[in-house]
């Protein structure tokens, strides 16, 4: 099953080939893309890459986090689950009602 790593930290001109390559080195690249804001085009400085296996994923953490790619130096780990999924309490404490919320509750516009 792929492994999917957070890629931290890179340079605006580094491209999702790019990422590909460099972790190629580590194992087989199942997928790899750089985020991209969705007005401008522009990279946002991070990505993912999706490692084949959990060995080929821990190879490329051990050997390329903390090092240089196009220049700068970037930090690699296992993805995070997103958050919000369904029955999930976002927000953290206080419920995460958001808005004002004043003697008649949340305000509604």
């Amino acid at each position: 099953m792929p492994v999917k790593l957070f890629v931290g930290g890179l340079s605006y001109s580094t491209s999702s080939e790019r990422l590909r390559e460099a972790f190629a080195a580590c194992g087989s690249v199942e997928s790899a893309s750089v985020v991209t804001d969705r007005d401008t085009g522009r990279s946002r400085g991070f990505g993912f890459v999706e490692m084949a296996t959990s060995e080929d994923a821990e190879q490329a953490i051990s050997r390329l986090n903390g090092t240089s790619l196009d220049g700068r130096t970037i930090q690699v780990e296992r993805a995070k689950a997103p958050a919000g999924g369904p029955g999930e309490r976002r927000g953290g404490p206080g419920g995460g009602r958001g808005g004002f919320s004043g003697p008649r509750g949340p305000r509604r516009f």
